[in-house]
Parts: C-alpha cells; sequence; structure tokens
C-alpha cells in the first residue's frame, strides 16, 4: 500500500471517530422533538443530515477500499461535496458559539430560546439546558474538525488517483510494446517460411 493511500485510510478512521458522535448527540435532539411532535430546528437538522451521510460514505469506502482507491477521483468529489456540507452545516449552528454554558447564563441566550419545548419539562421529557448547550458545542467543533479531515482524504484521493492512474498507464504502454514485437516477429518468419517453401519444391 502506499503512503497516500494509508494516510487515506487514516483520515477516513479519523472521520469515522468524530462524525459517530456527532450523529449520535444530534439524535438526542431530533428524537426529543419527534417525541413532543415538535419540528427540530434547522441548525440541528442540517448537520444531523450531513453527519448520516457522512457516515455511511465513510463506512462505504472504508470496506470497499480495494474497490474504490480505482475510483479515487469520484472519491475526491463527493469528499470536497461534504466539505461544503459541512460548512454549511456549522454555519447553520453558528449561534452556539457565543453562547455561554453555565446554567444561569444559558437559559438568558438566544440558542436557549431556540430550543423551544426541549428547553423547558414538557411531559416525561426534561433536557437539561446545560447539558444541551455542551452537546451542541461538542458537534459544532467536531463539525470544524471533519471539514478539516474531509478536505484531507479529498486530497490524499486525488494522489491516490494520480498513482493507479500513471501505473495503468505503464501496463498499456508495455501491452502495446509486446503486442509489436510479436507483430514483427511475425512478419520477419514469414519470408523465411517462404523461402524454404520454394527449396524444398524444387
Amino acid at each position: 500500500m502506499t503512503f497516500s493511500g494509508f494516510s487515506f485510510i487514516f483520515w477516513r478512521v479519523m472521520q469515522f471517530v468524530t462524525v459517530i458522535p456527532i450523529m449520535g448527540m444530534l439524535a438526542y435532539f431530533v428524537h426529543g422533538y419527534d417525541e413532543i411532535n415538535a419540528l427540530t430546528p434547522r441548525s440541528i437538522l442540517v448537520l444531523f443530515i450531513v453527519s448520516v451521510l457522512a457516515a455511511a460514505w465513510v463506512v462505504g469506502t472504508l470496506f470497499l477500499y480495494a474497490r474504490a482507491k480505482h475510483s479515487a477521483g469520484f472519491v475526491a468529489f463527493v469528499d470536497l461535496l461534504f466539505v461544503g456540507a459541512f460548512i454549511g452545516g456549522v454555519y447553520e449552528l453558528r449561534g452556539v458559539t457565543d453562547t455561554d454554558c453555565t446554567h444561569s447564563r444559558f437559559e438568558n441566550s438566544g440558542l436557549y430560546a431556540s430550543l423551544g419545548p426541549l428547553a423547558v419539562s414538557t411531559g416525561s421529557w426534561r433536557v437539561q439546558v446545560d447539558k444541551s448547550c455542551a452537546m451542541l458545542k461538542a458537534s459544532f467543533a467536531l463539525g470544524i474538525m471533519n471539514c478539516i479531515f474531509f478536505f484531507i482524504t479529498c486530497i490524499f484521493a486525488l494522489l491516490v488517483h494520480r498513482h493507479y492512474d500513471k501505473r495503468d498507464r505503464v501496463v498499456v504502454k508495455r501491452e502495446t510494446h509486446t503486442s509489436r514485437h510479436g507483430h514483427r516477429s511475425h512478419r520477419s518468419r514469414s519470408p523465411r517460411h517462404s523461402h524454404h517453401s520454394r527449396r524444398s519444391y524444387v
């Protein structure tokens, strides 16, 4: 395995380790809003959807790396799309950056108000507001990390594509050279064979 291939796998594993917590923490909110029949805020939903798709993509390209390396150009393109998607998800959740997650200060913040029903007691469902703030901040930070990680794997995927593209060209050149050599040898044998036939005939 080449250095670029090994590096690609390493950063893919790092993506898996950081995307799964985002998906899990934001699923906590999505499930909570679903339980009380309320719409999940866009700031949470966008990053959640991106993390779910990214997790599926990461797992797929890890287990199918032997095939994916031959279409590394496409893999790099999709990774670049995920860079943009994570930037969009992080941008939607940007309100958490100015929030202090201590209990009293969080209750007076705009983010607390945006959580709507999950910020207060609703039947049997209760979310501690400071815990909510901490999970959203962690998701925000991990989202920024994945913007960087997916850009790195995009670069390494391009290097893998370049490596295998060069190797395929070498193989094609060797096959072409062998074919020409065989053709020449065949042509050189034909006159000898015909000359030998004449001598036998005479």
